[in-house]
């Protein structure tokens, strides 16, 4: 006899932000709680969570952990760059769109100089172009440092090739490379590289390693690969209220996520239900995906009544902001089969 509960789907697929956290982690955090620990990042969980990325990435790093990709991005960026300094980032980026400009403010000034590129990506040509204007004229911004987006808001993901290609471009005009890796994980597992390979040894100089949206409570990474930079990079957080004075209760969650693989698993499992979507949706009339689907992150395009009628049944997902019809669908480590054929079944009913 099935003693299994009854399905119950869940349909929202308008972020990764939407799941909650993965029970490994919540039952770290719990261990974490009890007894006594240092404060602000000298307790032993702390020190084991660089010990983990080290590892993880092959090479001694500094680690500094916050709660959110907002700050991990902006305190990154405000080591990168001085308030004269033009942070450059694809138009679409997240440092540009959706953070209200708290980088901005982290960085005392910097300015965003926004590049164009297919796929949300920096086109190389134009990049190379920006790197160079107006160096030396007191009177404008200096480019400072470049910062791009694995993987990107549209759900697409750069090659190893293409990072190298930013980062050739950098070092000839001596800026460091920045990777806002809110989505890390579903980039690394979609390209089968290593973390190095996809990081420093591609030139990238620091990184937001993100973790929230792929299973974690609330902690994300600061991973600096140039080890001069974390001196003022502490004093930075604090200054800026990101110091958790318990900072154990952020470091159990993320060793729990680094450890065993789980944030690999959780990002496999994200970008699976991703593909099913895409291949579900593959052979209906009036539905048209746009691009391939690499990551967990899909657009597509379709009928005004199907969108209706597919919010009518409780669905919840973006549309119009990328125009009329475009949808973007999201999935997440908790998002289940069931939870994919749930959503087909019902577009296909839309769609006859």
């Amino acid at each position: 006899m099935d003693t299994s509960p009854p399905f119950s789907p869940q349909l929202g697929f308008s972020s990764d932000n939407i799941a909650g956290a993965s029970p490994q982690v919540l039952d770290a955090l719990l261990r974490a709680n009890e007894g006594q620990a240092q404060p602000y990042g000298a307790d032993d969980a702390s020190q084991r969570v660089t010990r983990q990325l080290a590892e993880i990435f092959e090479r001694e790093v500094e680690v500094l952990l916050v709660p959110t990709g907002t700050a991990a991005n902006s305190l990154a960026l405000s080591v990168l760059t001085p308030p004269w300094g033009s942070v450059l980032c694809h138009a679409q980026s997240h440092i540009a769109n959706d953070e209200c400009g708290a980088p901005q403010f982290y960085t005392s000034g910097a300015r965003l100089t926004l590049l164009d590129g297919d796929a949300a990506k920096i086109d190389p040509a134009q990049l190379a172009v920006e790197v160079h204007r107006k160096v030396g004229d007191v009177h404008s911004m200096q480019p400072a440092c470049v910062s791009i987006t694995q993987g990107t808001e549209t759900g697409s993901v750069y090659t190893l090739a293409e990072i190298a290609a930013i980062s050739e471009i950098c070092q000839g005009a001596g800026l460091p490379l920045h990777m806002d890796g809110a989505r890390f994980a579903n980039a690394l597992v979609s390209l089968g590289c290593t973390p190095a390979e996809m990081t420093w040894k591609a030139g990238v100089k620091a990184l937001s390693f993100g973790a929230t949206k792929n299973g974690v409570l609330g902690a994300e990474a600061i991973v600096l690969f140039e080890p001069g930079l974390a001196t003022e990079l502490a004093y930075r957080r604090k200054r800026g209220g990101h110091l958790f004075s318990k900072m154990r209760l952020l470091s159990a969650q993320m060793e729990a996520y680094l450890d065993d693989g789980l944030w690999l698993r959780n990002a496999r499992q994200a970008n699976a239900m991703a593909a099913r979507l895409a291949a579900g949706m593959a052979d209906l009339p009036g539905v048209q995906t746009q691009g391939p689907v690499q990551a967990n992150i899909l657009f597509c395009r379709l009928p005004a009544a199907a969108i209706d009628g597919l919010l009518a049944q409780g669905f919840r997902f973006y549309h119009d902001r990328w125009g009329p019809g475009v949808v973007r669908l999201v999935t997440s480590f908790a998002t289940r089969e069931q939870d994919v054929d749930h959503f087909l079944a019902a577009l296909r009913e839309q769609c006859r």
